[in-house]
């Protein structure tokens, strides 16, 4: 049976494809077609998880599925991007077919970009550091684990795409502070959280502010995965 690898990083963004609690490395497959594994943050994770589900699940093409900081100032929490490229130190072209199709589906339902997709090995947690990449790189948005997926789909010879829904706009970042408060996979550590909340390195607007762009990068990313299953019928 054929069927499509979904990488996700955080537990957040796997539930917006199906709602149960993911295990690092633990595979799920979902209504047949589609096999699904959290990896946590980063591209090492990625390429792991990625690697896995080709050369142990025998997948027929991969998707880097989840969230990612825009790169230009256009762009919105719950934008769609679904790049043409994918650009780390190198540029993978993701599969023309595949996206195309997707986008097709996705029509008049979200907003969907498919300029290119940086990579980076950390958050970027500044407007500096994000306008910085866009220009380096010409990309409109930023994520970490896509160019690590790419690099398995290209050595394995299968098609590729990313689908990222936009959180946080290119004027606002998550505070560098809070990615201590952060479990590898997303899940937040409440007693670190409280801590950043007393001695106020963290404010709860900030807090609300990212919950709001996470629920409507989680909205779309709930559209776009309906449109995922049907790729294969």
């Amino acid at each position: 049976m054929k069927r499509i690898g979904i990488v996700v990083a955080m537990q957040a963004e796997a539930r917006c494809i199906v709602r149960q609690h993911f295990q690092l490395y633990q595979p799920i497959t979902v209504r047949d077609k589609l096999i699904v594994i959290l990896c946590g943050m980063g591209a090492q994770a990625a390429w792991r998880a990625a690697a896995e589900l080709v050369d142990q699940h025998g997948v027929v093409a991969l998707i880097s599925f989840g969230v990612a900081g825009a790169l230009d100032a256009r762009l919105h929490s719950g934008d769609l991007v679904v790049p043409i490229s994918v650009i780390n130190e190198q540029v993978y072209a993701t599969d023309g077919s595949l996206r195309a199709n997707l986008v097709r589906r996705l029509s008049g339902n979200v907003n969907v970009i498919d300029s290119p997709l940086a990579g980076s090995q950390q958050v970027l947690t500044s407007e500096q550091e994000k306008l910085a990449l866009a220009i380096r790189t010409g990309a409109c948005a930023v994520d970490m684990e896509s160019s690590a997926i790419a690099t398995v789909a290209v050595d394995r010879n299968i098609p590729f795409i990313a689908v990222r829904a936009i959180t946080d706009p290119v004027q606002y970042s998550p505070p560098a502070v809070l990615l201590g408060a952060l479990h590898v996979d997303g899940r937040i550590k409440p007693l670190s959280l409280l801590v950043l909340l007393i001695r106020r390195q963290v404010h709860l607007t900030e807090l609300l502010r990212l919950g709001g762009g996470m629920r409507a990068a989680s909205a779309t990313l709930k559209t776009a995965i309906r449109q995922i299953e049907t790729l294969l019928d």
